[in-house]
């Protein structure tokens, strides 16, 4: 299938591993121009040199998103570099493990700038691009905790959750633009985040590159018509049916 990306630019936040590397290799691979960002120098180069080799181009630069004017300047830089943005993977590490009762406000305050704000600056900063040209795709990536809380990641519960309300709404506010926005909700993938919760065994985990392919499709053309929604990436981890 042809996703119609060819020559669209795109930004990819925390990018340099894991679901965010994948997401921008497979945008990449479908003739996007990609901007990633991450705060460790030496992986977001491996990630960029890996692009390249494959043929793709790529613009790297060290930032971390979670601070307040990293999303706005992330955009420019895109802008700058190739003319133009139509595309958009919000993406950020996920917050540490607590249980919903013994979170405080700094850790809660934390995981919601990190998780909700930093993903809502970004788009707020990337839609008026988008609008000049009646075109764009906004993708964030969640967890599969906004379609059933996880126990002991009550702060991602809280903080993605709200991401996704964020992005229903936001959707509903710009149907008839050419604008999507979706949330890519991933179950275990075998990234160094799932490593470190230990959660499932490898025979259970997702590839992050056929994760990147979802999110690419998410991004392409032919899902016009495909926004507002949570797609669940997880295996069938998540009984519930919505």
């Amino acid at each position: 299938m042809d996703l119609g990306i060819a020559g669209r630019v795109a930004l990819v936040t925390a990018a340099s591993k894991g679901l965010g590397r994948a997401s921008a290799e497979a945008l990449a691979a479908e003739g996007a121009s990609v901007v990633i960002c991450a705060r460790g120098a030496e992986a977001l180069e491996a990630t960029a040199e890996s692009i390249r080799s494959a043929g793709g181009q790529v613009l790297a630069i060290r930032a971390d998103v979670t601070e307040p004017d990293q999303p706005a300047r992330l955009v420019a830089a895109a802008v700058d570099a190739f003319g133009r943005l139509d595309i958009v993977v919000g993406n950020a590490g996920g917050p540490p493990t607590a249980r919903a009762l013994d979170i405080d406000d700094d850790a809660l305050t934390a995981a919601l700038n990190a998780n909700l704000l930093t993903s809502i600056r970004l788009a707020r900063s990337a839609v008026p691009h988008m609008r000049e040209r009646a075109w764009g795709r906004i993708c964030f990536i969640a967890s599969i905790s906004v379609r059933q809380p996880i126990p002991d990641l009550a702060l991602s519960n809280v903080a993605r959750t709200g991401l996704w309300a964020w992005a229903k709404t936001a959707a509903q506010d710009l149907q008839d633009t050419g604008i999507t926005v979706n949330v890519a909700a991933p179950g275990s993938h075998a990234t160094d985040r799932m490593k470190e919760l230990r959660r499932g065994s490898e025979a259970r985990m997702g590839d992050p590159a056929h994760f990147g392919q979802v999110v690419a499709f998410l991004c392409s053309e032919p899902a016009a018509f495909v926004s507002g929604i949570a797609m669940g990436v997880d295996g069938a981890a998540v009984p519930g049916l919505l």
